[in-house]
Formats: C-alpha cells, sequence, structure tokens
C-alpha cells in the first residue's frame, strides 16, 4: 500500500509539473475577470450553455467512454494512404479576390473585401498538449506559419487545443494586426506574448466593424471550453462576418440546438456556412453535431452554401477518417444541400456559384 501511494504521488507530482508549461495556458484574474462576470452568459463560475447540455447523453457512461477510446478498435481510424491536399501559393493571391482554403480540421484562411483571416490554425501536427499523441495525418499539415501572409485578423473560435494551438499562434504573433477571441481566451494570449492592444475578446451577440467596414458578429455555440481540469472558464464562440456583399458564418465547435435557426432567422440568407462535421459521437451528441444535424442546422441557417470542416486531419473520435464525408453526403441525398468538399489547400473561389470538387476521400 505504501509503494502505490508513493508511486500515485509521484506521478501526481510529475503531472503537475508538466502542467506548468506555457501550452497551458493561464486562467483569467483580474479585470478580464470581473468583466467575465459581468455577461450573463457567466453564472456560477463558469460560461453557460443556452440549453441544459450535459457531458455524456443519457445512457453513456465516462468509464465506458474512456474504454472504448483506449481499448476499442476502429478500422481506418487513421487513413493508410497520403491525404491528398494541393500547395496554395497564399502570399501571390490578388489581393482583390474573394476566396477561402481549408488547411484540413478546422483551420482555413478567408480573403475577402481585401482583409486577410485566419481562423482557428494548428500547423503544428499535434492537436494535444502531449507530443505526438494526436498527430496529424500523413499529408494533411503541409501548410506552416511561413505560408500565411500578413493578418488583418486571427479568429479563435475558442481555446481547445485543436483550434488554439500554442506553437502555431505565438509564432503568428508578428504577422497578427488584431487577433478576434471569446471572453476570457486573451488571458492565454497575453500570457504567450501578445499585447493586450492586439486582443479583442467578445460575449455572445457582441459585434464589432472591421477595418474594411464589415461587421462581425460574435454568435452563440453549443461546445464547452477548457486547457486543464478547469472547464468552461473562457468562452467559445461562433461568427458571422457581414461585409457589403455576403454573409458568412463561420461555426466553431456547437453540438446542435435552436441557435442555428435563430441566427437563420436573424440574418436572413447565409451564402456559406462553415460547420463542423466531423470528432462525433452519440455519447457527446450535445456539444458535436452527427452528420444528420449538420444538414439540419445548414436548413436553419438558410445557408446557400456549406463547407464542412473539423475533419481529415486528426483523429479525435471513434469513426473511421472518412467517416464524417462519406455520412454527409450519403445523407445529403435527401436533404440536398450544396456542399463543398475542396481538398485541404485547394482553392474556393467565394464569388462563384459553379463548384465542381471531386469525392476525393475515395480516391
Amino acid at each position: 500500500m505504501l509503494i502505490f501511494f508513493s508511486i500515485l504521488a509521484i506521478l501526481l507530482i510529475a503531472v503537475l509539473f508538466y502542467m506548468q508549461q506555457p501550452i497551458f495556458g493561464k486562467a483569467p484574474e483580474g479585470r478580464r475577470l470581473e468583466r467575465m462576470k459581468q455577461s450573463k452568459n457567466f453564472r456560477d463560475g463558469k460560461f453557460n450553455n443556452r440549453s441544459f447540455t450535459p457531458n455524456l447523453t443519457k445512457g453513456y457512461s465516462m468509464a465506458g467512454v474512456m474504454y472504448d477510446f483506449f481499448f476499442k478498435k476502429v478500422p481506418g481510424k487513421i487513413p493508410s494512404v497520403l491525404v491528398p491536399s494541393v500547395k496554395t501559393d497564399l502570399h501571390t493571391l490578388p489581393s482583390d479576390s474573394n476566396l477561402l482554403v481549408w488547411f484540413g480540421h478546422s483551420s482555413y484562411y478567408l480573403q475577402i473585401n481585401g482583409l486577410k483571416i485566419l481562423v482557428d490554425p494548428v500547423f503544428s501536427g499535434n492537436a494535444s498538449p502531449i507530443p505526438g499523441t494526436t498527430k496529424a495525418f500523413a499529408g494533411t499539415n503541409e501548410y506552416g506559419v511561413q505560408d500565411v501572409p500578413e493578418l488583418d485578423y486571427l479568429l479563435i473560435s475558442h481555446d481547445h487545443y485543436d483550434h488554439l494551438d500554442y506553437a502555431t499562434v505565438t509564432a503568428l504573433q508578428p504577422k497578427v494586426k488584431k487577433l478576434i477571441t471569446g471572453l476570457g481566451v486573451g488571458s492565454h494570449l497575453e500570457y504567450w506574448g501578445y499585447a493586450p492592444e492586439h486582443i479583442i475578446e467578445l460575449d455572445w451577440e457582441d459585434s464589432i466593424r472591421l477595418s474594411d467596414g464589415s461587421i462581425l458578429h460574435a454568435l452563440p455555440a453549443r461546445h464547452f471550453s477548457g486547457r486543464t481540469f478547469t472547464r468552461n472558464n473562457t468562452l467559445w464562440l461562433s461568427f458571422l462576418l457581414e461585409t457589403n456583399s455576403s454573409k458568412i458564418y463561420l461555426g466553431g465547435d456547437s453540438g446542435y440546438d435552436t441557435h442555428f435557426a435563430e441566427i437563420g432567422k436573424r440574418f436572413g440568407s447565409i451564402d456559406l456556412a462553415i460547420l463542423e462535421n466531423g470528432q462525433y459521437n452519440k455519447a457527446w451528441q450535445a456539444i458535436h453535431c452527427l452528420p444528420e444535424e449538420v444538414l439540419i442546422a445548414a436548413r436553419d441557417l438558410n445557408a446557400k452554401k456549406v463547407l464542412p470542416v473539423h475533419s481529415s486531419k486528426f483523429s479525435l473520435a471513434l469513426h473511421s477518417w472518412d467517416e464524417p464525408l462519406i455520412e454527409l453526403h450519403r445523407l445529403n441525398e435527401t436533404y440536398q444541400v450544396n456542399l463543398l468538399t475542396p481538398r485541404i489547400g485547394e482553392l474556393v473561389n467565394l464569388n462563384s456559384e459553379e463548384h465542381a470538387f471531386t469525392h476525393w476521400w475515395k480516391q
């Protein structure tokens, strides 16, 4: 018994020591924490979803989920061949072109109305605080910080490791004019070297005018946050970018809920909705949409086109790497949503009504 507790104490000390590294960020305090407390979405010491959001769906247990995660065999969980990608030179793109380039998972570059915007970049090849544990699939990590031009705005939807990557955002810092994120997330960023005047933290329903006159709306999502054992001490967001000619919804991570229909009603027709479709499981359905819910959300949003993301780069759930796109297309035979499925790095022309992307995951 003495040996057992000694080993346990050593492991605990090792974990606590390891968690002092900068990658884990810093909890909000001082004026930042006081501002968070003024939010109607902050109650009982944490941020809350608008609907009841259980950690696990009824009928599932944490022990069962953890057992499956570590021991269940999932065919095709990691692709056996290189995931196809295209290397586009972002530095030479015409400044007056409206386009999007997806980097896999939830990272993408937007160029619109002359603005250069990067969303949730993860270029380090790892979506975990433990090196080598959640590695990018072969062929999916061909872009790095050096490939990104100077940015007008860096948008971070929330502080999970597969969206807020320490190595990437610290390396990007000299290229970023302004960083926009949810309440509390700025605490990590200041700790990592970002100047306070370069960080804009928003609450749900906040709106700001960007340098070209476009409006960026911070909107709800049904998810959670946290980089340590403390959950929901920073806010998670979706965004809607409203320019003089289009409306683009940047969905972040979210389970299905009424906010999609509310956003659709408020903004009318949305030209492009970027929605997460991947790393789902019925056990955590409250915080990640299943493929059919992605299509229902697209309908709720009145989306003319949908770009499915949150797949094809990291394995964070118990499905094959290509299941999200296979299932989405199968179900879409009923829903008939206009899906955009570019390869990683392939240019998406936002001004075009016609797109001819292949089912590259079958190849």
